[in-house]
């Protein structure tokens, strides 16, 4: 039963050309949406261009019945990413939802892992996810309604020689949680996806690839990018048939009262930090600090009161 419905919705996808990006191109506009299909169709590494991958994408939609139009503009420059948008609002009028999936990988351990390694990350997975979102987020604020879905990897629990991307993937866990602040007032709900999938970027699959199909985490992001979405600022993983929610999570931990602690307070309550019984999910910084100092005296408050 195909109840979640993406007819009259613009959609913009990056890095929709191959692999997961083009599962959700297929399926968004399977559904009824006008997908901009934008892959600059370069290298895993970041290297080159190419228009072929998202003129193909398109093609399959638009042999699909489906209507489509093809971007190779390149989001990791301010002007690119606004190109984008444009490219969506002069087609189709709007832009309802932006997925942010375009990244590359150069794989290398630290020290090995330079500055410029780091910085080609940084300027596709996080300055890109933010141009675009800058790009689209006015259009979005005058219709009071947008879906952004930023994409990040479980690769930030720690991959020796991923070191790079999960720096990126971290960076866009803090940015999409902070424009879910901003977009609440607006209908505006930002989440963010990590995905685990056969592709150019993730490896080959061998035996297995039918468990590791594009088209396995596509429903989520679907869905994170669909008007019956409930949540904002969160993260879920998808693939091989599982999906999860994955969070940020803060313990109780120990108070300390009387004098100024020392740091050896600190060790002798090491467990009472580590605790996780009666941990709590802050929903954002100031729900987190409003947690951590609720064992202070309320604002005005005096000793002799």
């Amino acid at each position: 039963m195909n109840e979640h419905s993406f007819a009259r919705r613009v959609a913009v996808i990056t890095g929709a050309g191959r692999g997961i990006g083009r599962a959700y191109a297929l399926l968004l506009a399977e559904r009824g949406a006008h997908v901009v299909v934008n892959d600059l169709g370069g290298s895993i590494q970041g290297t080159g261009a190419d228009p072929e991958p998202a003129s193909a994408v398109t093609a399959e939609i638009l042999a699909a019945g489906g209507d489509a139009v093809a971007d190779t503009n390149d989001v990791a420059s301010p002007a690119g990413a606004q190109a984008l948008v444009d490219t969506a609002v002069a087609r189709f009028g709007r832009i309802d939802v932006l997925i942010n999936n375009a990244g590359i990988v150069r794989w290398a351990a630290f020290p090995k892992a330079d500055a410029d390694n780091v910085a080609q990350h940084l300027a596709v997975h996080v300055a890109g996810s933010f141009n675009t979102a800058r790009a689209a987020w006015p259009h979005m604020v005058a219709a009071r309604y947008g879906r952004i879905v930023m994409t990040t990897s479980a690769g930030v629990f720690g991959l020796a020689n991923n070191l790079s991307y999960a720096t990126a993937k971290g960076g866009v866990v803090g940015l999409a949680r902070s424009l879910a602040t901003a977009g609440a007032e607006h209908n505006i709900l930002v989440n963010l996806i990590a995905p685990a999938a056969a592709t150019r970027m993730g490896g080959p699959a061998g035996d297995a690839a039918a468990q590791m199909s594009p088209e396995l985490v596509a429903p989520m992001a679907a869905f994170l990018a669909h008007e019956a979405c409930p949540v904002s600022g969160e993260i879920y993983a998808a693939g091989f048939g599982r999906f999860a929610r994955i969070f940020i999570a803060s313990t109780q931990g120990y108070v300390h009262d009387g004098s100024p602690p020392t740091i050896e307070d600190v060790a002798q309550h090491w467990a009472t930090i580590n605790d996780e019984a009666g941990y709590y999910v802050p929903a954002d910084l100031m729900a987190w600090s409003a947690a951590f100092m609720a064992h202070l005296p309320a604002t005005g408050d005096s000793a002799s009161s």
